[in-house]
């Protein structure tokens, strides 16, 4: 069985889930995008069941999405890193923050929602100059 693994930015808290996950979603909604800091949020559907928190307590916010729903975004209190959803509507998964990974290469995104708040600056040009570092 498959272990995937993750947590916060300052290491405080760590999870792990056993088992595949799902694909990711993007979520453009406006709390998605206030709770990351981003254009858009980006989340992967996980079994409640298989997962669990290893270290830390990660604080818990909810409120009604735009959808009318509650959500609760669980993230670290000491440095606000996302870690995941959970909702009462959906209490078989909670949907852990894509940027928490260990590792990235397991996102695979599949699907958008609430487009019509999409913001014009969530798509990045790759022709805009950069630098590998």
């Amino acid at each position: 069985m498959t272990t995937v693994t993750g947590g916060c930015l300052c290491g405080a808290v760590r999870y792990a889930h056993d088992g595949p996950i799902g694909p990711a979603n993007c979520c453009h909604c406006a709390d998605c995008r206030r709770c990351t800091g981003g254009p858009f949020g980006i989340s992967i559907r996980v079994e409640a069941a298989r997962f669990r928190i290893v270290s830390g307590n990660p604080r818990g916010f909810t409120k009604a999405g735009d959808s009318g729903q509650p959500l609760t975004r669980h993230f670290c209190a000491d440095c606000g890193s996302p870690i995941y959803t959970s909702a009462p509507r959906h209490p078989a998964h909670v949907y852990v923050k894509a940027g928490s990974l260990d590792d990235p290469a397991l996102v695979r995104v599949e699907r958008q929602a609430w487009m019509q708040s999409m913001v014009p600056w969530g798509t990045i040009d790759p022709a805009l100059p950069g630098r590998p570092r």
